[in-house]
């Protein structure tokens, strides 16, 4: 049975790669939520351009973003981190300085804008995953990974909802917050780059295992793709049942994302936590089951009409969010605890590509499913998840472990850690 982690704010702190490194993940976080939920209306009411378009080049952007992932492996397993991690924060900066140069209509340097953030977008998790997975280990580096991603749920709920309030203030507000958006990357970088982390691989341990490629974990990446439709669930499965189908107020959709939000920021560490004392592979195949019997509980809610359907897909909601939450401590930790140390990058490049994929593909899915119906798209989304989980608990582990190997991260494999500054 593994080893139980337990919550020491100081240490968490410590392990997630120190004070400064938090307040560069809040700011960064803040920033990102300023922008990235009204970056699609930047474009239609500050840039004039049609909602078509201004969609085809953030999906543009994104796509782009993540076939420059193999070179951000690359970069980490040369034993980058901290460094990574900066320049995932400077590379938006460039975004938001083109968007804010261009010109009412120009579709390509809005496209080149969004290019660039999405860049930043998707190298970031891997390299704030790897530099965690470097400065701690075992249970510890599960929790540091939770904390980390509460507190950038709250830095982007907090910076969501200041954009919201600024909105009143039309083009000039968005003109504001891509300004204050840019700032706070530019901050966040300078913090990031400040704290010195980087890892050395061992000439001893790159030479016992020169040969040795990156885990596959086909099972484990394919089953990704399918997991992370649930952090779109919220955002737009549920809104859109909700208002087109099932003709409800905006305001469900509004508050069980807001719950979404808060559920994640307070129990994000503590669940992570407490489903420490299992398997990190086992904990991932009981979120693919958690998810799925709320999938089901959707299908069941929706059939209930108007008067009972919104509370009750209200409450089916949380469920859903306890899934999440269960995935997103057991996934990433998954990888790290896999990957040998001098190929942490490129894992967990390979696992962001599924992620990104996952999340690209998503809204196309899930709306061309609704649109046959609550049973077509809950109940696909069941048999795919339960798919999924089966997959992910029946694949055997040729990572570290398995092989007598140290893991990711540890610096007894061979990964000399420099802190500085």
């Amino acid at each position: 049975m593994a080893t139980t982690a337990k919550i020491r704010p100081r240490a968490l702190v410590r392990a997630s790669g120190g004070p400064r490194y938090a307040v560069a993940l809040a700011v960064d976080a803040l920033g990102t939520g300023l922008l990235r939920p009204f970056l699609l209306l930047y474009g239609v009411m500050a840039l004039r351009l049609s909602a078509p378009v201004t969609g085809v080049a953030m999906t543009a952007g994104v796509v782009m973003g993540l076939m420059c992932m193999p070179a951000v492996g690359r970069w980490l397993d040369r034993g980058a981190r901290s460094t990574v991690v900066a320049a995932s924060m400077l590379v938006r900066v460039l975004g938001v300085a083109l968007l804010l140069a261009t010109p009412t209509g120009n579709v390509w340097l809005f496209a080149t804008a969004a290019l660039f953030l999405g860049i930043g977008n998707q190298a970031w998790p891997a390299a704030h995953a790897a530099l965690v997975a470097t400065v701690a280990h075992g249970r510890e580096r599960d929790a540091a990974l939770a904390g980390g991603r509460a507190l950038r749920n709250a830095g982007l709920g907090a910076g969501a909802l200041l954009a919201t309030a600024c909105l009143a203030g039309g083009t000039t507000a968005l003109h504001a917050l891509a300004a204050v958006t840019g700032l706070a990357y530019l901050a966040a970088a300078s913090l990031a780059w400040s704290v010195h982390v980087h890892a050395h691989p061992a000439a001893a341990a790159a030479k016992s295992r020169g040969d040795e490629t990156a885990p596959r974990m086909r099972a484990l990446l394919a089953a990704n793709v399918i997991y992370v439709f649930c952090l779109n669930v919220p955002e737009i499965a549920l809104p859109l049942v909700l208002v087109t189908q099932m003709q409800a107020s905006p305001v469900w959709s509004a508050a069980i994302f807001v719950a979404n939000t808060v559920l994640v920021v307070t129990l994000q560490v503590p669940v992570t936590v407490l489903m420490s004392r299992f398997p990190r592979r086992t904990v991932l195949a009981i979120a693919g089951v958690v998810l799925a019997a709320s999938y089901l509980g959707f299908l069941a809610a929706t059939s209930l009409g108007h008067g009972w359907g919104a509370p009750a897909v209200a409450v089916v909601s949380v469920v859903c969010t306890i899934g999440e939450i269960i995935y997103a401590g057991s996934a990433t930790a998954l990888v790290t605890a896999l990957a040998p140390a001098h190929l942490l990058g490129r894992a967990l490049a390979r696992f962001q590509l599924s992620t990104g994929f996952g999340l690209a593909i998503s809204p196309a899915v899930i709306t061309a499913l609704a649109s046959n119906g609550s049973t077509t798209l809950w109940g696909s989304l069941t048999a795919a998840t339960l798919l999924s989980a089966s997959a992910v608990a029946t694949e055997k582990d040729q990572g570290p472990s398995r092989a007598g190997l140290p893991v990711g991260g540890t610096s007894k494999a061979g990964v000399r850690v420099r802190r500085g500054g």
